[in-house]
């Protein structure tokens, strides 16, 4: 929506992807950092009513079914986004000393490699590694594993770039 309001049909631009990293590679940062803002608040608005009217298994319902929906729209013939600003917004409610951390790894990795991707892959393997380490429940570690599984696979078209050094910059073009 942020990129058809400037004209833009993301889906044809950049890597093809709607997501944030896109959008800033195509618009600019300002217009990036908006869609991260929104995709985030897909994931943190559930979490918040599942802990407010119900129990933390109730938040981790909710946020799957936002991340879901969030990858695999029904209105864009189930061609979303890759999962990673969902699933912060999410986790900075649920687990937000983890996500603070997370999002400052993530910082300094796209910053040293210029590679978005490449970040939101390493935050994606270290956030079931980081809730492991901080002793949180077993079902809840599950429960992230899952998600992230569906982030890496959304993520497999990068990877193999990464690997073949094709993968494009995440600055604007």
């Amino acid at each position: 929506m942020v990129a058809r309001s400037r004209g833009v049909d993301i889906l044809t631009q950049g890597s093809g992807n709607p997501g944030a990293s896109n959008v800033a590679r195509v618009l600019g940062s300002k217009w990036g950092a908006l869609v991260f803002g929104l995709d985030a608040l897909k994931g943190a608005v559930p979490a918040l009513i599942g802990l407010a009217a119900g129990t933390r298994p109730d938040a981790y319902v909710l946020v799957s079914a936002a991340v879901l929906g969030h990858m695999f729209p029904i209105t864009r013939r189930f061609r979303g986004g890759k999962g990673v600003a969902t699933m912060g917004g999410a986790m900075l409610v649920l687990h937000p000393i983890t996500s603070v951390i997370l999002f400052a790894v993530w910082i300094v990795a796209r910053k040293t490699t210029g590679k978005a991707s490449l970040a939101s892959l390493l935050i994606t393997i270290g956030l079931p590694v980081g809730l492991a380490i901080g002793g949180v429940p077993g079902w809840e570690i599950v429960s992230v594993v899952a998600l992230c599984a569906l982030v890496l696979v959304r993520h497999l078209d990068n990877i193999k770039r990464l690997i073949g050094r094709r993968e494009l910059s995440a600055t604007r073009q």
